[in-house]
């Protein structure tokens, strides 16, 4: 089973190298392989596609990469850890909480620039998975799976409410609507370099948990039965949680889905070792936003289509299905 579950993420992994390719590749005008290896190491500023590939469609794949295979990892995390199949960062008051802080930078700071946006998001995601992991937790009997999806439904529906009353009463609907829809487009080297490090952290930090996760995906009791810091395991989830799926909101706006989804199917590939379902839903994950992000733009060029919302297309009927099942 072993040998199986590698071949899969080898797989997985060779999907991705040709996705990316393709990505880099693929546009508003068409790149040869030549070109790109000309931009990469023998880059000439005077070279219309060389600017093109080195200031627009890297920095844009990479962040694909980077985006998909945090939100897929901290999905997965955030279903095992929780025993709650329904659970994701945008359900989780993440994505809620960086769209009330965004909107509250947009009114107070109309001149911040897109690292500080990044930065009041990556905020906002802070004290939304802090309140709904709080209150989930705050019972007696721990962290229930049922209390934590009504505390971040409750939480989200509240910081929801907060940022539709700014947009509306100061009019910044056409400034929040990037974060709203989810998108890529506006990550250069500049946002990439800031998110890296805490991108890389996260997902370091979720293989190194990955053992933690499996004995809480087994219940409370049968995990400290087993010899399982329960505290500290459920710390060392939030804390990944958040450097993953809080600087991939971030970067990239309200891309939903993705961590409800891809975690579901590795899972029903590769088993619940989570040993190896972490690191496959981050490869899956990866995978998902490239394509979504390469349709986007080619859908109806040259204007682009949110990747939020090719996201969207493909998890909400999984999501119905899923509800119907559980």
């Amino acid at each position: 089973m072993i040998g199986g579950r590698s071949v899969v993420l080898l797989a997985a992994a060779a999907l991705l190298i040709a996705g990316t390719l393709v990505s880099v590749m693929v546009g508003a005008a068409d790149i040869k392989p030549g070109t790109i290896v000309a931009a990469l190491f023998s880059f000439d500023a005077l070279e219309p596609d060389h600017l093109v590939i080195r200031e627009f469609r890297l920095p844009r794949t990479v962040a694909a990469l980077l985006v998909g295979a945090s939100l897929g990892a901290a999905g997965a995390i955030m279903q095992g850890m929780t025993r709650n199949p329904l659970a994701s960062p945008s359900l989780m008051g993440l994505n809620a909480g960086a769209g009330l802080l965004l909107a509250l930078g947009l009114v107070f700071f109309p001149t911040i620039g897109f690292t500080g946006l990044i930065m009041l998001s990556f905020l906002g995601a802070f004290l939304g998975v802090v309140l709904v992991y709080g209150i989930g937790s705050a019972h007696p009997g721990g962290l229930a799976p049922v209390r934590l999806a009504l505390a971040g439904a409750a939480v989200s529906a509240l910081f929801g409410a907060m940022t539709s009353i700014l947009v509306i009463y100061f009019g910044i609907a056409q400034d929040v609507l990037f974060y709203v829809a989810g998108g890529l487009q506006g990550v250069r080297w500049p946002q990439l370099n800031l998110a890296f490090p805490w991108m890389t952290a996260g997902l370091v930090g979720a293989l190194a948990i990955s053992r933690s996760v499996t004995l809480l995906s087994l219940g409370s009791d049968v995990a400290a039965g087993l010899g399982q810091n329960l505290r500290a395991a459920q710390i060392g989830g939030v804390v990944v949680t958040l450097l993953l799926a809080g600087t991939a909101v971030a970067l990239a706006g309200g891309i939903g889905f993705i961590g409800l989804v891809v975690p579901h199917v590795v899972r029903f590939i590769l088993g619940v070792d989570y040993r190896w379902v972490i690191p496959g839903s981050a490869l899956c994950g990866a995978l998902l936003l490239v394509i979504a992000d390469l349709f986007a733009r080619m859908v109806n060029p040259p204007y682009e289509t949110p990747v939020g919302l090719v996201t969207a297309l493909i998890g909400v009927p999984f999501f119905l299905w899923l509800m119907r099942r559980t």
